[in-house]
């Protein structure tokens, strides 16, 4: 009857029905299950992750007691912040001022110049009403501030130090005042813009020979600052030990709105040394501008 009715491509052939349609596929036999699947890799992988937790955890303390050393170093031999809690600088550093002060450079034999505004120690009856205490912080609070002014993160508002400015070194005859009303150091006057508005260099007359291994300081703010013409009647006429001096503060870091560099006055370049015979004084570093 022919291929009628049946689907084209079937090619019967004289064969069975039976034989005409193919062997169905088998199977192929399961592979057996490969060590470490895919809930095993898993659970490694979890276990890793445990690991490196748990090893973070480990070293977070460590970490900590490094920055702690690292910042400890630095307040005891490098930089250490101070807080300004009086108007005895004024307008070069005002009151809550954050000052960073230089520690290193004495290590290296460097020695405190004329100019340089300087932190120190109480000689001894110095701070008297010079300072304001700030307001005492809630238990906690208190703590941690103290914790983290011990390390040097914080400046110290109860440090037993001041910060004036270095008029005279060991060898200089400081005077005052002369026709001007100006203050001289070995016959050179001072041209002192740094000296607070309003104010005159200095009320006092005075007249001191500063002994070596000695400074004569003054605050910026002269008719505010109980410095060393206050304490002429004092052994060494109110002379500073240079081993009391904590360093050199270099610059105003807080607020950032007050921030700047707290450089060496022009005017102190031009003072004759007179413990060398009448030259100039060896300069350590550049000259700044002739503002503080």
């Amino acid at each position: 009857m022919g291929s009628r009715g049946r689907p084209r491509g079937d090619r019967y052939e004289g064969h069975d029905d039976a034989d005409a349609d193919p062997e169905p596929e088998r199977d192929a036999p399961a592979e057996p299950a490969e060590p470490g699947g895919r809930a095993q890799r898993r659970r490694l992988a979890r276990r890793v992750r445990r690991r490196r937790r748990t090893r973070r955890a480990g070293e977070l303390p460590l970490l900590v007691v490094v920055a702690l050393c690292i910042a400890l170093i630095l307040k005891t031999f490098l930089v250490q912040a101070f807080f300004i809690p009086s108007g005895s600088m004024e307008q070069t550093i005002r009151i809550g001022d954050r000052v960073l002060v230089d520690k290193l450079t004495p290590w290296f034999g460097s020695e405190v110049e004329r100019g340089d505004v300087v932190v120190f120690k109480d000689p001894g009856g110095w701070l008297g009403g010079d300072s304001v205490q700030p307001a005492e912080d809630p238990v906690g609070i208190k703590q941690i501030k103290q914790t983290l002014t011990f390390i040097g993160l914080l400046p110290s508002a109860n440090e037993q130090d001041l910060i004036k400015r270095v008029i005279g070194v060991g060898g200089d005859s400081v005077k005052c005042c002369d026709a001007r009303g100006r203050v001289s150091v070995n016959g050179s006057p001072l041209d002192e813009p740094y000296v607070n508005p309003g104010n005159v260099p200095s009320e006092i007359r005075f007249e001191v020979q500063v002994p070596a291994g000695r400074i004569f300081v003054m605050g910026d703010h002269r008719a505010n600052s109980a410095d060393s013409r206050y304490h002429l009647d004092e052994a060494f006429h109110g002379t500073i030990d240079e081993k009391d001096v904590v360093g050199e503060a270099v610059v105003i870091a807080w607020p950032f709105g007050h921030w700047h560099r707290l450089e060496q006055p022009a005017t102190f370049r031009m003072v004759p040394d007179q413990a060398r015979g009448g030259r100039r004084a060896p300069r350590r570093r550049r000259g700044g501008s002739p503002f503080a």
